[in-house]
């Protein structure tokens, strides 16, 4: 195989991870499916795959600890106004969303990292196919090695 096309295997490698949005589990499915037929041919073509893979898998656990920390924090402030042991179903429920208090803050700074998280995500991953295209290796940043 020449150099050109493990280079288009690689930024494919990367790419591949937005099938996530066709596909459920596509941004492992893909990089994996394409490291596996292609890992032999090439160290460039591994190095890349292995880089996505972790990437991915990195993002999903940080995505678990947000949402494990900021959905009861959400949950907890919304829910404060209801009496779950008073059985008087014709009683409105009672929202009070004027005041902001600290564990929505905490919980909606959460969600708000959450979206920053996927926005850096969109420019790793374009950036790591460009690199890819170039010959180059793209270290994604906050990746930890689960595949070495």
């Amino acid at each position: 195989m020449d150099q050109n096309n493990h280079k288009t295997i690689a930024t494919w490698i990367h790419l591949s991870t937005f099938t996530r949005f066709i596909i459920p589990f596509g941004n492992f499915i893909g990089p994996l499916l394409l490291w596996v037929t292609n890992k032999e041919k090439s160290e460039f073509i591994d190095a890349h795959a292995k880089q996505a893979i972790n990437f991915q898998i990195s993002l999903l656990l940080y995505t678990m600890i947000i949402g494990l920390v900021s959905i009861p924090l959400l949950a907890f402030d919304i829910l404060q106004g209801i009496d779950f042991f008073d059985f008087n179903f014709d009683a409105p429920i009672d929202f009070n969303l004027s005041t902001i208090s600290p564990l929505l803050f905490i919980g909606g700074s959460l969600v708000f990292l959450a979206v920053i998280a996927f926005i850096l995500e969109l420019v790793c991953v374009l950036t790591a196919s460009l690199k890819a295209k170039e010959g180059k290796l793209y270290k994604y940043p906050l990746n930890i090695k689960f595949i070495k």
